[in-house]
């Protein structure tokens, strides 16, 4: 519990420094686990149903670890008129989770975004800081599968 008690020890105890310290945490481990809140709330003057209530007001907290990378869909107007729903769907297809999961295998998070701000681009999706656009369900498992080879294990699992 090293890295939280120095985040405690460096940002409050107190309330109104919930969200710091969250923010924190979730930086030092990649999401907030349990295990943490709960000494948080044994540390400091923050009740653990105070910080559940913090945390799941915001959507950006996650309370389970994410992937090696995380790939995004955009769901903006722009994409939205030209296929979002369908690149969304066809990603969870090819990943074999939902939005917000993690795959088997940590390799992939998937997100769905209101905009990524590459409308001509669309339909348009990043994994990681990479842009991929105008791109049918054929492409999509191109990519991917290129990706994962590239950047993972080199297997290719329904990709």
């Amino acid at each position: 519990m090293e890295p939280v008690a120095s985040i405690l020890a460096e940002h409050g105890t107190q309330r109104d420094d919930c969200i710091k310290l969250l923010q924190e945490i979730q930086l030092a481990y990649g999401y907030l686990p349990k295990d943490v809140l709960r000494y948080v709330s044994a540390n400091s003057d923050i009740t653990l149903r105070q910080i559940y209530s913090v945390a799941t007001f915001y959507e950006w907290f996650r309370f389970q670890p994410v992937g090696k990378h995380t790939i995004r869909t955009c769901s903006g107007t722009a994409c939205h008129v030209n296929g979002a729903r369908q690149t969304t769907r066809e990603v969870q297809q090819i990943l074999g989770v939902d939005d917000r999961q993690t795959t088997e295998d940590g390799m992939f998070t998937l997100e769905s975004v209101a905009c990524l701000g590459c409308c001509s681009l669309a339909p348009v999706i990043m994994i990681g800081e990479e842009v991929h656009g105008r791109l049918s369900p054929k492409d999509l498992k191109r990519v991917i599968r290129q990706y994962r080879t590239k950047h993972g294990t080199g297997e290719v699992t329904q990709a």
